[in-house]
């Protein structure tokens, strides 16, 4: 599909179910769901184990192919924790797995695909033990790229990049990018320069959701229920 046929009031009505999926279903399984998130699809994000704590104006989201998976499997009583600070961006395909405990920080950015774990989930000689885990701790405005991994006992320091496919397995300083399996630091980032976080996207979030409701209806304007139909059940080339 081309063009997103469906009038306003049919787009809006879904975007009101989706948040209250995300209420109804999806917060009373988590310790903590911060006030403006956004769930896109939630009905395909999968939680498993507590505690799960997500922070203010999160955005995830999933779609049927590419699941979104908090798990929790801790690997000693007390130990295991998925702990998601403010304005968070969690994209499809993203599975954060915790036997010890994980914690990203503000203005996290997950890509597509990523892979974040503190355990091996297998011991090298007793495979049926948890293996060792190590606590992750991701800091302020990390970005994470498409179908990285990130492995146990891993700390990313503020404001650096883990390139797309990137393994890693040793901690990454501040303020660089990284890249390869193992990665590897390729490029430091001006410590200096002014970074934009997702911090300043939600600064007047009243702002923000005036301004997403006068583009979701210029971009349907136009559109009619008999017309959303008829491309449902008959498209045609350019739909």
């Amino acid at each position: 599909m081309t063009k997103d046929h469906r009038p306003y009031v049919v787009k809006k009505a879904y975007l009101k179910f989706q948040k209250f999926y995300a209420r109804h279903f999806l917060r009373p399984q988590m310790d903590h769901l911060g006030p403006g998130f956004t769930f896109m699809r939630p009905w395909h994000v999968e939680l498993f184990g507590a505690p799960i704590r997500l922070g203010a104006y999160a955005t995830v989201i999933a779609t049927p192919d590419k699941k979104v998976r908090f798990s929790v499997w801790p690997a000693e009583a007390g130990k295991g924790h998925i702990t998601i600070g403010d304005y968070g961006l969690i994209c499809p395909g993203v599975r954060i797995s915790s036997a010890e405990g994980i914690t990203i920080a503000d203005n996290c950015m997950i890509a597509n695909g990523a892979y974040i774990t503190d355990s091996d989930w297998h011991g090298i000689y007793n495979r049926l033990s948890f293996g060792k885990a190590r606590a992750v701790t991701m800091e302020r405005n990390v970005w994470i790229g498409d179908s990285a991994i990130v492995c146990k006992g891993v700390t990313i320091g503020e404001n650096s990049i883990v390139g797309a496919g990137a393994i890693v397995v040793d901690s990454v300083p501040a303020n660089c990018v990284v890249v390869g399996n193992p990665a590897r630091v390729v490029k430091n980032l001006d410590p200096n320069e002014t970074f934009t976080t997702r911090a300043e996207f939600f600064s007047d979030p009243a702002r923000l959701a005036r301004d997403f409701m006068a583009w979701e209806q210029a971009m349907l304007r136009g559109n009619t229920l008999f017309g959303w139909l008829r491309h449902l059940l008959f498209p045609t080339r350019g739909d």
